[in-house]
């Protein structure tokens, strides 16, 4: 049934060492030595993760977890240079006070008619923020008050408000509300603001809420200088 072994004619070149080879003729003979080949197989497959089940693996995984947390916890609460502890607070707004001397902003107002007015083109002036309040009376009485060459002027949020009749009184709006950021004054009800500016644009008095004309008679005078 067999075939030249290792010496024989047939299977040349074959170690030695693997001594006397009979190939069958029919290869179900070989099916158990097949078999206990894929059992050895099977064996050493099934094997070679249980290598990576050691206890040293989990344990150092672990540890590995343990330094990556810890790292992140110092880098979130170690002091950093610059790094400021203290509460944030905002810039508190200016006050009337510290207005003055300022600069007028380029602002532009608008007419009746909608045509720009250019705020700084109206100086000296006298502005009164007639939005919350119209106060005819005062109004009046401030223009009775100023001096020659200085402008009087009622600013109003939407649309200008009528002047009082017999003056001559500037009534504007200020529709983008840049005047009353400035100020950094909001709209009161009944109430009028105040603000007097000299012919180079610095503010002189800024009264933001507005009891009579002696609040600012003197600084009114002293803007025709």
């Amino acid at each position: 049934m067999g075939k030249a072994d290792a010496d024989g004619p047939g299977l040349p070149d074959l170690p030695p060492e693997w001594g006397r080879v009979v190939v069958p003729d029919d290869a179900s003979a070989l099916a158990d030595e097949a078999e206990q080949v894929r059992r050895e197989l099977r064996r050493q497959m099934s094997a070679q993760p249980r290598r990576w089940r050691s206890p040293g693996v989990p344990v150092l995984v672990l540890l590995i977890a343990v330094v990556t947390t810890v790292a992140g916890l110092l880098t979130v609460t170690w002091p950093r240079v610059g790094r400021s502890t203290g509460p944030i607070t905002s810039s508190p707004e200016p006050t009337p006070a510290q207005l003055t001397g300022r600069m007028l902003p380029a602002l532009d107002l608008v007419d009746a008619g909608q045509s720009p007015v250019p705020l700084r083109g109206l100086l000296p002036a006298v502005v009164l923020l007639v939005d919350s309040c119209p106060c005819p009376g005062l109004v009046a009485e401030t223009a009775l008050a100023a001096p020659a060459g200085v402008n009087v002027v009622t600013v109003a949020a939407g649309s200008p408000r009528a002047a009082p009749a017999g003056t001559e009184v500037r009534a504007l709006a200020d529709p983008t509300g840049g005047l009353r950021a400035f100020l950094q004054a909001p709209a009161r009800p009944d109430t009028v603001t105040a603000l007097l500016a000299d012919r180079a644009g610095r503010v002189v008095l800024v009264v933001t809420e507005v009891d009579s004309v002696s609040d600012y008679r003197t600084e009114l005078r002293r803007l025709a200088g």
